[in-house]
This record gives C-alpha cells, structure tokens and sequence, in this order.
C-alpha cells in the first residue's frame, strides 16, 4: 500500500484527523510571476488542454510555476518531482510524491518537507484527497522523527489548471474554501511562498 492507495474520507478516520475548512490565506499577498512565466504559461496552457494528459500538464504548467518559486528563494528552500518519499512505512505511508517543497538548502535527499503536491486523479480534484492527505501525514511524522521544527504542513491536489490547498495542524485537517487556477500565477506564487516560508520579494525580470 502506497500514498495513491488512500481514499478520502477514510483516511481521516484511519489516523484520527478532524476535518474543517476555512480561508486558509486571509491577507496574504501575492508574488508577481516575471514575464518569462506569464509567457511561458500563455503559450503552452493551449497545448497542455490539447494534449489532455497528468504528464503534459504537469510538465507545461505545475513544473514551471514551481521553479519559478524555486529560484525565487535564493536557496531557502529545495524542491524536487517525482519522488519515492517513504516517509512511514509502517504505516504504509510511502511511495512516489509528484512535487515536494521544503525548506532549503537543495540536497538530494528529502530533509524538512513542508509542501506535498499531488496531480489530481481522472482530472478530479476530490479524488487526489487521499493519497495527498495521507503524504501530508506521513511529511508530519518524518519532520516529528528528525526533529524539524515544521508545525504546519500544506497539501495541494492540482489539474495543472485548478489548485486546491489543504493544511494539517496536528490532528486538525482544514481545507482552504478557494481553489485557484493557473490563470492567477501571482496568487499562486505569493500562497505557496508564504506555505515555503519565503517573504514576499519583488518580480524578476524575464
């Protein structure tokens, strides 16, 4: 058993979560993408519907964006796609995580997660719950063993076009009553650099 192989809600009554839901981001601001991005996002969104597969959207529109945030953080936090992340296996949480955001400097190795981001099943934001509740479990229980002072873990389950965000406190699962698009890139950067701990920064040039 694996990330993937967790249902929602089941998951939550499995490692005894309460559920809510909240604005998550009240009053934080957004990042402007360069123009490098917003180009780069105008030109292949097209192409990613065109081709219509996790692949083609992950590649063209997820990937983009988080390098951007990336490299944005001068090295204060370090990312990586596709990765086996077996952070309890146990508990059966293990398996391939399809982006991880945490804090810096970039290793190869996972060291302080605080971002798990899952594409979303059949192109269905609520069937990605699962495995991305359960990966945010298993980022809580890695940082509690090595000691990492990481409170808050954030999950995100994204189409490449649609973005969900969830958060996880302690037992306390609560999920942000927006969804955002890839059509708003300074949203999304700003909330995931206040998820990585970044300070707001001024825009790059392209």
């Amino acid at each position: 058993m694996s990330y993937r192989d967790f249902s929602y809600p089941e998951v939550t009554t499995q490692f005894g979560l309460t559920e809510g839901s909240t604005d998550l981001f009240p009053g934080v601001p957004e990042l402007s993408a360069s123009p490098a991005l917003r180009s780069f996002l105008g030109m292949n969104l097209t192409l990613a519907n065109l081709i219509n597969t996790e692949k083609a959207r992950s590649e063209l529109l997820v990937a983009p964006v988080l390098s951007e945030l990336w490299g944005r953080g001068g090295g204060r936090i370090n990312l990586f796609s596709g990765i086996e992340f077996p952070a309890d296996p146990a508990a059966q949480l293990t398996g391939y995580v399809d982006f991880l955001i945490g804090h810096g400097p970039q290793l190869p190795r996972v060291s302080a997660p605080v971002v798990v981001i899952f594409e979303a099943k059949r192109d269905n934001i609520a069937e990605g719950y699962g495995q991305c509740i359960a990966a945010m479990i298993g980022a809580q229980r890695f940082n509690q063993r090595a000691g990492n002072a990481v409170n808050t873990i954030y999950g995100c389950v994204t189409t490449g076009i649609n973005w969900k965000f969830l958060r996880l406190e302690g037992s306390q699962l609560t999920f942000d009553l927006s969804e955002y698009t890839i059509q708003q890139p300074d949203r999304l950067l700003g909330l995931l650099a206040h998820m990585a701990g970044l300070p707001p920064a001024p825009a790059v040039a392209a």
